[in-house]
């Protein structure tokens, strides 16, 4: 399997860190009771944040199986797949 270069991985984690920020936004929504419209639009913005971030890594890693000198391996190929597709 693939393993990510953490130095590659910096934007991702920035967009992962605003998501947890988003989050503890949702939940000061919903203890300060606020309206319903407002937290499933927070909602939503978490989870185009998180859908984003993990379609980065998941770019990230075939970007790596195809520079690969040996090319892609049938098996990392199946898990690659494997992975876009737990995100769609």
């Amino acid at each position: 399997m693939v393993t990510l270069n953490p130095d590659d991985m910096t934007p991702v984690i920035n967009r992962l860190k605003r998501a947890q920020g988003q989050i503890g936004g949702v939940i000061r929504l919903i203890e300060e009771g606020r309206d319903c419209r407002d937290v499933v639009n927070q909602l939503a913005a978490v989870n185009r944040a998180l859908d984003k971030a993990g379609f980065a890594i998941v770019s990230t890693g075939l970007r790596e199986c195809l520079n690969n000198p040996d090319g892609i391996q049938p098996e990392d190929q199946a898990a690659m797949e494997k992975l876009f597709l737990t995100l769609a």
